[in-house]
């Protein structure tokens, strides 16, 4: 993980802005390790070391790191990194961009900060017959990463009723590993009693997952951040559990949970791929250039 290899890297603290991904777990132990976290730059004394988190910042916040004299670290998602690129080359061929996204989560503010006089933000399928369009320039839609794929798709499907010129994005702007899981979630949800999704609150993937697994026909469904917060009563006359993660939430939290099922009986356990998952994301350019100095240096 990035902000690890920079704590080896450079020794604490290491700033990070926001949440490097939305797991308290994850958090936790990153602050334990001497990482500290902050809502904004001006939190951040000049000429330190400063990550950016997988969700994305605006050109302004660069802008403003470097007006700071911070050493940045770009944690930014390729995935996310995508997205940026489209809105800023729709921008730049004067194309109204509808941003299908929940207001006032970290990847929404980044990307429209990218194009806010060209970008609209459209939250829900209600909000399609709403949204401001002039009907005289090409019009094209992208979205956040961590959403539903069948409710980001519904708000398509609205858009594109009233608006029959709107433009798609070259390919699926949703993350792969999100598509996945909720894929998997839809492939058993009819068959549990009880869906467990293990994920923080904060973690739009996580919640989505929840609303994946009821819509999919699973009995009841419950978002847990680890093993402390599962409840026993919600066994109650449950034969069949499920359980499924979000996409930044470490192996050891769902061990955990399927340790304390166990304990309760739960113990025949059967796994569910709905697809593997090979792709690994390289660390950021900068992280890997001083790593490569200092090993450099250390065989001098």
């Amino acid at each position: 993980m990035t902000v690890e290899k920079a704590l080896d890297l450079y020794g604490a603290p290491v700033y990070v802005r926001k949440q490097i991904v939305h797991n308290k777990y994850v958090v936790s132990r990153l602050e334990e390790s001497g990482a500290v976290f902050v809502d904004e730059l001006d939190e951040v004394p000049p000429g330190a070391t400063v990550v950016f988190s997988a969700h994305g910042v605006a050109p302004s916040v660069h802008s403003e790191a470097a007006e700071r004299g911070l050493k940045t670290i770009d944690a930014t998602c390729p995935l996310v990194t995508k997205v940026h690129s489209e809105a800023k080359r729709f921008a730049a061929e004067g194309m109204q961009i509808l941003l299908i996204g929940h207001e006032g989560h970290e990847e929404v503010v980044g990307t429209m900060g990218e194009a806010p006089d060209h970008m609209v933000l459209v939250e829900s399928p209600e909000d399609a017959e709403l949204v401001p369009v002039d009907p005289d320039r090409p019009v094209v839609w992208l979205s956040q990463t961590t959403l539903s794929v069948d409710e980001t798709m519904q708000t398509v499907d609205r858009l594109r009723e009233r608006l029959p010129q709107l433009q798609s994005p070259p390919s699926d702007d949703i993350c792969y590993a999100t598509q996945n899981r909720q894929a998997a979630v839809k492939d058993i949800a009819a068959q549990c009693d009880l869906l467990i999704v293990v994920g923080s609150g904060n973690s739009s993937n996580s919640v989505r997952l929840v609303e994946v697994g009821l819509e999919s026909g699973a009995g009841a469904s419950h978002r847990v951040d680890g093993v402390d917060e599962l409840r026993d009563e919600w066994l109650e006359g449950v034969q069949t559990v499920g359980l499924t993660s979000g996409a930044s939430v470490p192996e050891v939290l769902v061990a955990g949970v399927l340790d304390w099922l166990a304990k309760r009986g739960y113990d025949d356990v059967e796994e569910v791929t709905s697809a593997e998952e090979t792709l690994v994301f390289a660390l950021p350019p900068e992280l890997r250039r001083d790593m490569k100095a200092a090993a450099k240096a250390a065989a001098l």
